[in-house]
């Protein structure tokens, strides 16, 4: 898009806002391996609490490189995700406006809504009238293996109740920053009985970030029909989850789609789905 000072420096102060991108010595999260001793009585403890928000953190120095790749945890960031896919999301979404790509903007699997609330604010930025922000998620964590698919089998991302953020806590994220108003829609539900029926009519970027294969092809399946032509797809977990990688790879696949597959980091990834020559 043509240069807008304000408007960089707007998205450019949200995306490190949003990441706490430059908050030397604030406290980090702690990752325990999966499968540890360790991460086995955090289980048990967080089990003893339910319905309390509790995390583990520990004093953590600001490593820039870090935050940029968004490989760091930040405790009390809207967002994990980092610089770099957060640029990624604005590029797509200036892309979709400039060139008149119709649609709303997607995200199935939020967190604490860091990326969507980028989003509204790249719609803000530029004045863009119409488009609507949804915010999937089952606002619960993730769901237990159902048995459907094989890559899902041993995965435990369900045991981690830090990553079940209710939907008045995302919903006060927005309001923090004035970017909670009628264009945002929230669609509460796992994405296997929400999204299928969800009254979206056109996409102009899909972001995904449910981690396991079924959440990814629950996504896929739906919505990908609805994305327009130039339109944009998202994966956070394509470089960090093996699951979702092999369920992108099978349903581009079993749909033909050949559009080239572009990293935006360790983790992140995009295709621009195809225009009709």
């Amino acid at each position: 898009m043509s240069s807008n000072p304000a408007a960089d420096l707007y998205l450019d102060l949200l995306a490190k806002v949003l990441t706490r991108y430059g908050f030397e010595g604030r406290n980090v999260t702690v990752s325990l391996p999966l499968g540890s001793y360790e991460s086995y009585l955090w289980q048990l403890l967080t089990a003893t609490m339910p319905g309390r928000q509790v995390r583990m953190v520990e004093p953590g120095t600001f490593d820039a490189k870090l935050r940029e790749e968004g490989v760091d945890w930040p405790a009390d960031a809207e967002s994990m995700v980092g610089l770099k896919r957060l640029a990624n999301i604005r590029e797509c979404v200036e892309r979709t406006l400039t060139d008149g790509v119709p649609g709303d903007l997607v995200e199935t699997g939020v967190w604490r809504g860091g990326s969507c609330i980028f989003m509204r604010g790249v719609l803000a930025a530029h004045g863009d009238p119409d488009r609507r922000v949804w915010v999937c998620d089952s606002f619960e964590g993730l769901p237990e293996h159902d048995g459907r698919y094989a890559a899902d089998i041993g995965d435990q991302f369900h045991a981690f109740s830090e990553l079940a953020i209710s939907v008045e806590e995302v919903q006060e994220n927005f309001r923090r920053y004035d970017l909670l108003d009628d264009r945002v829609e929230f669609l509460k539900g796992w994405f296997a009985d929400t999204l299928g029926t969800a009254p979206i009519e056109q996409i102009a970027v899909l972001r995904l970030d449910g981690d396991m294969y079924a959440s990814t092809m629950d996504a896929l399946e739906p919505l990908y029909d609805k994305v327009s032509p130039g339109g944009f797809v998202i994966v956070d977990d394509y470089g960090a989850v093996p699951a979702c990688a092999q369920a992108v790879h099978d349903f581009r696949k079993d749909r033909g789609i050949t559009d080239e597959i572009h990293q935006v980091d360790w983790t992140g990834a995009y295709w621009r789905k195809g225009v009709p020559a």
